[in-house]
């Protein structure tokens, strides 16, 4: 990617505030945040739903975690879970993929675990989370097919809660040559910077998510 804009920039990314003990109040400023650079989305938990007329702009999508952040939960729960969260605001959903259905090479599952989302939110924009720290690159294609098989919309790198770490560059390539295009890429997971955000663009990523958004946004002149 060469030079961008700060506005530019800000498109890319969900301005994300993950962490269980998050308050309303922090959930309010996340929003004034995302709101005064006009960020792509701000990323809640579902609790933290709905959030209140007039806090974001209209360009700024309302996302929440499915499933987080472990994804060991019941498919009905994720589906259950999407809906509730879908008709408190969220616009978009990040749900997270069944790890040990993955290593089991449960493929079938895997795919409907991600489907019985899908026919939850049909609306939403879908974003599957692969955890790719725990993946070999085999398992990350097929991760990356069953997603596309199941309705998805987005390809996600990580939770950025499991100890195998965040986003990485060869996922992210990985995982763009797999979709080819067809599937967005969000990076998440350790991106701090404006230079990871960039690199991580560079790779494939079509989003990125992180905490660190006004950092990497107050880096561009």
């Amino acid at each position: 990617m060469g030079t961008v804009t700060r506005d530019e920039m800000a498109r890319y990314l969900d301005h994300t505030l993950l962490k269980p003990e998050a308050t309303p109040e922090q959930v309010a400023n996340l929003c004034r945040e995302a709101s005064l650079y006009n960020v792509a989305a701000i990323c809640v938990m579902p609790w933290q739903l709905p959030i209140p007329d007039g806090f974001l702009g209209d360009n700024t999508a309302i996302c929440t975690t499915i499933g987080f952040p472990s994804g060991a939960v019941f498919t009905q729960v994720k589906a259950f879970e999407a809906a509730l969260s879908y008709a408190a605001g969220a616009t978009e959903v990040d749900m997270v993929i069944n790890l040990g259905m993955v290593k089991a090479a449960e493929w079938e599952l895997v795919e409907d675990d991600i489907a019985q989302v899908r026919l939850a939110v049909p609306k939403a924009t879908l974003k599957v989370i692969l955890e790719t720290g725990v993946l070999t690159g085999d398992e990350i294609d097929s991760c990356c097919e069953a997603a596309e098989m199941a309705g998805a919309d987005y390809v996600k790198t990580s939770t950025g809660f499991h100890p195998t770490g965040g986003a990485t560059l060869d996922a992210v390539r990985r995982m763009a040559a797999c979709v080819g295009g067809r599937l967005g890429i969000k990076a998440s997971g350790g991106i701090k910077d404006l230079a990871t955000a960039q690199s991580m663009i560079d790779a494939g990523a079509t989003r990125i998510g992180t905490s660190a958004t006004i950092a990497i946004l107050e880096a561009i002149n």
